[in-house]
């Protein structure tokens, strides 16, 4: 897979280019601004991108802008943005932007968590909608009470789903059936009424959409 990745911080963008590349990635850029990550994306044409939300020369949402602006110009551009915090403004524009999956919204901490990183950027590139459990949570808290609706079991699965598991991958984390997971994903999108969809990046993509009110 072909990446390239825009992070001010030198340590921590040559940490994450090492890291992709001892799992047989291919770093094609690795940047340390938006400009130059636009620039690098039209040069290189990668699978996916690795942003930081804030750079220069604002620090504020560079990185993010830049995204956004990238998905616009190639909706099917895989993006993986990385933020410090949680700031849920960031994440409710990057997920507004998407109108076919393949994005990402991880805290950086996540990062040090080398074999969850690399299987949310895999999942990305794939076409799937990954946010942090963090994000999900405060997502979550800002409903004024998702679990009115849903049962504690059905809470689980739905913050898996927005990690951007699989069923299966639900259903071994939970140590239960695949058949139990299809049971309770049916149960709780009923109650969100949101209609079952094959497609799980749409189907993220709607609960979030839910979540976001």
């Amino acid at each position: 897979m072909r990446v390239v990745i825009a992070e001010d911080g030198v340590i921590v963008r040559e940490g994450v280019a090492v890291m992709l590349r001892k799992f047989g990635h291919e770093v094609v850029a690795a940047v340390g601004d938006a400009v130059a990550l636009k620039e690098a994306v039209a040069e290189h044409q990668p699978d996916i991108v690795v942003t930081d939300v804030r750079m220069p020369p604002g620090f504020s949402d560079e990185g993010l802008r830049a995204a956004i602006e990238l998905r616009a110009s190639d909706p099917d551009l895989p993006v993986l943005v990385l933020s410090q915090y949680v700031h849920q403004t960031y994440a409710d524009e990057l997920l507004e932007s998407s109108q076919s999956g393949a994005v990402g919204y991880l805290l950086k901490d996540r990062v040090g968590d080398v074999t969850e990183f690399v299987d949310a950027l895999v999942a990305v590139a794939a076409g799937r909608t990954v946010v942090d459990p963090e994000v999900f949570r405060q997502l979550v808290g800002r409903q004024r009470d998702p679990r009115r609706l849903l049962s504690g079991r059905e809470l689980e699965v739905l913050g898996l789903m927005a990690e951007g598991r699989s069923n299966a991958a639900i259903a071994r984390h939970m140590r239960v059936s695949d058949a139990a997971v299809a049971k309770h994903i049916n149960s709780l999108l009923t109650k969100l009424d949101l209609p079952p969809d094959i497609d799980d990046h749409r189907r993220v993509r709607a609960v979030l959409a839910y979540l976001r009110g």
